[in-house]
């Protein structure tokens, strides 16, 4: 799922000074088409230090050794928390899993298992994954639902009773299955099986709730909760069933106990590889509300990157790159929708990866010389230079972002997040 569109601490003086300095050398690079790898490789390396600098300094800013989520976005003037009290303490799930994912690609495990026990005590003891929690140290055994003071009402919002948008006390599987990566890519650097076994639960509470054998078959959306009222999602997504093809796939690489993990991979991936169209050289983004018709429109960026992304992913699935140049190529970086309103920087940098995956590191590094320059005063990178931009069904917003900050940490990383560290290094070295 990509990063909850809407849609402070500031970090330390040196990291913002870093980012300027990025800034400049960005410019820089702008202004010679000819760029070499090796002459870009101080400025990726600068960008994957400074966002993770500005990650880890959120986590260490809550003292102690304890479990934490951290807010996803920042105001839009860089740093402190927004004005909209919907996001003024939210800590979106699927933002926190990346973050813990990033945090580990750059060295900082210390950080990276306070949020992964957060997120594995709100696995291991919440009746459902959330698509967002409050931010901040968690006290109890599990986090809190998010919620905010209404100035108007005089009273306590409580998101997961309150809230009639809702989408904050839905689970929907794509970040069930980010949130599974983060705790396998903790497993996978720790070696405790705690973090197996969560993500085991997690992979079964998919299984037992969104499994489907209409059409397509695959995997439902999991669970929304427009206007209070849970219900399944009867819709699929193209890029939830990536994740999930990749988290079911992990769970059998490692022998995890529990179910037939291949064959649950083979039922994710089989529904990608249908809503793939030969004729395009795309993916549709899913299904409508009966998850069998196709959703032809609109076009979702993610889809088509995250595609490259899942081991041994056929080469005919490549062309999806030539269909993001043409459909979502926007001054900068790229567009979340084919509306090309605008570059979305989080899907930039995850287009950065995906041609780096592909052997493409030119490209990749003109990419990353466009995402450094998103840098807030705060040190998390904007979602995106626009005022706002469209996504599926709703906006990003200029606001510093925790999920742009942690794709842009992972791809200048040189990290797939669907692969264990060692299978990742062995397939694609650094």
């Amino acid at each position: 799922m990509a990063s909850s569109p809407v849609a402070a601490i500031p970090v330390k003086a040196g990291v913002a000074a870093l980012f300027a300095c990025l800034l400049l050398a960005a410019c820089t690079a702008m202004q010679v088409h000819a760029k070499t790898a090796a002459s870009a490789t101080p400025m990726i390396a600068a960008l994957e230090r400074a966002g993770c600098d500005a990650i880890a300094a959120r986590v260490d800013a809550l003292p102690g050794n304890g479990p934490v989520l951290l807010r996803s976005y920042d105001s839009e003037r860089g740093q402190g928390a927004p004005a909209l009290p919907p996001l003024h303490t939210v800590a979106f799930t699927y933002d926190n899993a990346l973050a813990v994912i990033a945090l580990l690609a750059c060295g900082r495990r210390p950080q990276a298992e306070r949020i992964g026990e957060a997120l594995r005590l709100a696995a291991m003891h919440d009746a459902r994954l959330r698509d967002a929690y409050r931010a901040g140290a968690v006290a109890g055994d599990k986090p809190l639902s998010n919620g905010w003071q209404d100035a108007q009402r005089k009273q306590w919002v409580d998101a997961a009773q309150q809230y009639a948008g809702a989408y904050q006390d839905g689970s929907s599987c794509g970040n069930v299955a980010w949130t599974a990566l983060a705790l396998l890519a903790l497993h996978d650097a720790t070696g405790e099986t705690r973090w197996r076994d969560a993500a085991v639960h997690l992979a079964d509470w998919v299984v037992a709730h969104a499994s489907d054998a209409h059409g397509a078959a695959g995997f439902h959306g999991g669970i929304e909760s427009y206007l209070l009222a849970p219900r399944k999602a009867s819709w699929k997504s193209t890029e939830h069933n990536i994740d999930l093809a990749a988290m079911f796939a992990w769970l059998a690489r490692i022998s995890a106990p529990g179910g037939d993990w291949n064959a649950q991979a083979k039922h994710a991936r089989d529904f990608v590889a249908q809503q793939w169209d030969a004729a395009s050289g795309h993916f549709w983004t899913g299904t409508a509300g009966d998850g069998v018709a196709p959703l032809r429109s609109p076009s979702a960026l993610d889809v088509q990157l995250w595609a490259q992304l899942l081991p041994d992913a056929p080469k005919a699935w490549r062309r999806a790159l030539g269909w993001v140049e043409r459909r979502h190529a926007v001054k900068g970086g790229y567009a979340f929708t084919d509306a090309r309103d605008g570059m979305w920087t989080e899907g930039t940098a995850q287009a950065a990866l995906a041609w780096r995956w592909v052997g493409d590191e030119a490209r990749a590094d003109t990419l990353f010389a466009r995402v450094v320059q998103q840098a807030s005063p705060g040190g998390f990178l904007y979602a995106t230079p626009e005022p706002r931009i469209v996504a599926l069904y709703a906006w990003y917003y200029h606001r510093p972002c925790l999920a742009a900050t942690a794709w842009a940490v992972i791809a200048a990383s040189n990290r797939n997040p669907y692969l264990p560290s060692q299978a990742f290094a062995t397939r694609h070295p650094r």
